[in-house]
């Protein structure tokens, strides 16, 4: 069976991006806060082991963060072993020429039920605390605090920079 050589294939972007012409990085974190609060749905990726997970969930963008609000699911099975994770937030696809889509490769934990940080995340969402109280359990929270985004957006090349553009975040 033929396999690619992993190694290049993998550096395939670094080696990319280390000529592209790049967006001044204040920008680009602007183009990438409009481009999330523009979506709401994300597929959320977590993996340990032999078990690999990717669940298409609803996000918010608040305050530099992540947050899923999850009933529970295998991912936890993951992320009890393995905190990092990845997001990616897309359009369907309808041709090279409009291509926008976001990876986000960032750290999971979790918020406690009922916690300062939780209930402003009910507020945010205008869910009534009562309301949530009343559930069987209380919903689980995760945060996911990133750590780098990769956007893809075939318009950036109409600015005269590459449709690729990586931001490192400083936490």
């Amino acid at each position: 069976m033929w396999e690619p050589d992993y190694e290049r294939e993998a550096n395939y972007w670094i080696e990319k991006d280390a000529v592209s012409k790049k967006m001044n990085a204040e920008r680009l974190k602007e183009r990438i806060e409009a481009f999330l609060a523009e979506r709401k749905t994300c597929a959320l990726a977590t993996a340990c082991a032999d078990l690999v997970r990717c669940t298409p969930i609803e996000y918010n963008y608040l305050d530099g963060s992540f947050y899923l609000f999850s009933e529970g699911g295998l991912k936890f099975k993951t992320l009890r072993d393995n905190k990092n994770v990845s997001l990616a937030i897309f359009d369907g696809y309808s041709g090279f020429g409009a291509l926008k889509g976001l990876q986000v490769q960032g750290t999971a934990s979790f918020i406690e039920p009922f916690s300062e940080e939780y209930i402003k995340l009910l507020d945010y969402k205008k869910i009534p605390i009562e309301g949530m109280k009343k559930l069987p359990k209380a919903m689980n929270l995760i945060k996911v605090v990133p750590k780098s985004f990769d956007l893809l957006d075939s318009d950036l090349k109409k600015e005269g920079v590459d449709s690729r553009q990586h931001l490192d975040v400083d936490n």
